[in-house]
């Protein structure tokens, strides 16, 4: 941990920034290893240019932050105290040009800190954060792989309930049991189980429809373990399909393994997304594929960066994202299979294993 801050004091003086003022829940955790819900209470790192930083946080969080965080200086604030006060009297001097994360940042809070701390400057420090973030250590990549072990353990446990009648949610509920089984902290969002016609919903409902037979079942799903994501998408056949879904299927599956071919250190994000509408637009489905190839992966389900056409950022060693062609097809049916990789320093490496091949369950 103490190397990201040492970092962020380098971005600091390379930006002019007196101090810092971190309040994503998910960025303390990053820099100092505590992990925290706060909920409506006030969650502070605060590093200063030249002095000791600290943590400013809830008086029942104290015993847990002291065995848990990287920075030793811990206050507190209770639940009749003006938090923001409270951070005023632990800072030692002037603030000056305050860097802070304008996303995590409500319009509330960011008047209330205004109005106590004088600072005589507001930078916004999201996107150093982002790209720090985006770019994963061996520590992570570990934890990425241990996360995403457990959800392809998890959906191969979920098969097992797949039958013609059961019902959308009853496998949402399922899966989700399982998740809890194999020591998932939580859902990584809302899982995603969808049927028949229902497949060509990219962000579709899981309801009460029941499962037919000839029709596609898709299975959008992922969990947090160790305080990070995975995410994963499955298409599979009930009984036999027509051939339209058969070559949709295969279709989307070229896409995705020649995005991942096209994955290497050096190359643009719109170039590997590029590689994977190629494919589909010369099947005659372009206008069928209607959203980004992927995203970041790691704290959050959705980070830095965003893989679409129009990034023109390169691609660099150790940074992780999803890729997940789909081609959606109204009244009918959908596919999107979903892999989790990382850049490596002459490739890339699929982290996620769980076979891709048309399979027919039923």
């Amino acid at each position: 941990m103490d190397d990201r801050i040492a970092k962020i004091r380098g971005h600091m003086q390379t930006n002019g920034l007196d101090s810092l003022l971190i309040t994503d829940p998910k960025h303390v955790y990053y820099l100092t290893g505590f992990a925290s819900d706060p909920h409506e209470r006030f969650l502070g790192l605060f590093i200063p240019d030249g002095d000791e930083a600290f943590l400013l946080l809830p008086a029942l969080d104290e015993d847990k932050a002291r065995s848990a965080s990287s920075v030793p200086r811990i206050e507190t604030h209770t639940d009749t105290d003006n938090p923001y006060v409270r951070l005023k009297q632990c800072v030692k001097g002037s603030i000056g040009n305050l860097g802070i994360e304008k996303e995590n940042l409500s319009v509330a809070r960011y008047e209330q800190l205004s109005e106590v701390l004088g600072a005589t400057s507001y930078q916004d420090i999201g996107s150093m954060l982002n790209s720090m973030r985006s770019r994963k250590s061996p520590d992570e990549v570990k934890r990425m792989k241990h996360s995403i072990q457990l959800i392809e353990e998890v959906l191969r446990r979920g098969l097992s309930s797949v039958r013609v009648g059961v019902t959308e949610i009853e496998l949402v509920a399922e899966l989700e049991y399982q998740m809890k089984k194999v020591g998932a902290e939580k859902p990584a969002f809302d899982t995603m189980v969808l049927s028949g016609p229902n497949t060509a919903l990219p962000h579709g409902v899981p309801g009460t429809r029941k499962i037919a037979a000839n029709e596609l079942l898709m299975f959008d799903l992922g969990l947090f373990a160790d305080g990070y994501a995975s995410d994963i998408t499955r298409t599979f056949a009930i009984g036999e399909i027509d051939a339209e879904l058969n070559k949709v299927y295969h279709t989307v599956l070229a896409a995705n393994e020649a995005a991942i071919q096209a994955t290497k250190p050096g190359v643009t994000f719109a170039s590997i997304d590029k590689a994977a509408r190629d494919v589909i637009t010369e099947a005659g489905y372009g206008s069928r594929f209607v959203h980004r190839l992927g995203h970041g992966l790691g704290m959050d389900t959705h980070e830095y960066p965003s893989v679409h056409g129009q990034n023109e950022n390169l691609l660099q060693e150790c940074v992780l994202f999803t890729v997940e062609p789909g081609i959606y097809i109204p009244g009918h049916g959908g596919v999107r299979i979903e892999d989790d990789v990382i850049v490596t320093a002459d490739g890339v490496e699929v982290l996620s294993s769980f076979p891709k091949e048309l399979t027919i369950l039923g």
